[in-house]
């Protein structure tokens, strides 16, 4: 008996995920990363309380964090709370985070967030993307391939 194979994204717990990077980027690679988390905003995250709308990665003094990312305030941590918009570290490899920052200076490409989520350990994640920018007559051009397409399929469908 052939043994099936493990979908890693069976064990996420997405807690926040940007879809308008999709549309607005084309995407070239995915990195997946750890965030340095106060106690506050783990909780917070728990609650699937996150938003990752304008957020964005910048390299800055030899390291990578994440900016503009929305996690709300824990009520229940009273004065001991975090600031919402904060910049947070990602921890990634240093050859990692240098051939993000080589991309981004030399290719004009920009590091986007796409998923926030739990592992299957537990522990907090971010997914991001190396993306270059579309341009507005290219995303039209991709909704409307994506629109022929299920189209395509509702028309097949109906043949059978």
């Amino acid at each position: 008996m052939a043994k099936k194979k493990k979908n890693p994204d069976d064990n996420r717990r997405i807690i926040a995920d940007n879809r308008k990077a999709r549309r607005n980027y084309e995407i070239e690679s995915v990195i997946e990363a750890g965030l340095m988390l106060t106690g506050s905003e783990v909780k917070s995250l728990r609650a699937a309380k996150a938003s990752l709308g304008e957020a964005y990665a910048s390299v800055e003094k030899n390291d990578l964090y994440l900016i503009n990312a929305n996690i709300p305030e824990y009520l229940q941590s009273g004065r001991f709370n975090h600031a919402p918009k904060r910049p947070r570290k990602l921890l990634l490899h240093r050859r990692e985070i240098d051939r993000l920052a080589m991309a981004v200076q030399r290719d004009g490409m920009t590091i986007v967030p796409l998923k926030l989520y739990f592992n299957e350990r537990g522990i907090a994640k971010l997914e991001l993307a190396v993306a270059r920018g579309r341009k507005y007559h290219d995303k039209r051009q991709v909704e409307k391939e994506r629109s022929w397409k299920r189209e395509q399929s509702r028309l097949m469908k109906n043949r059978i």
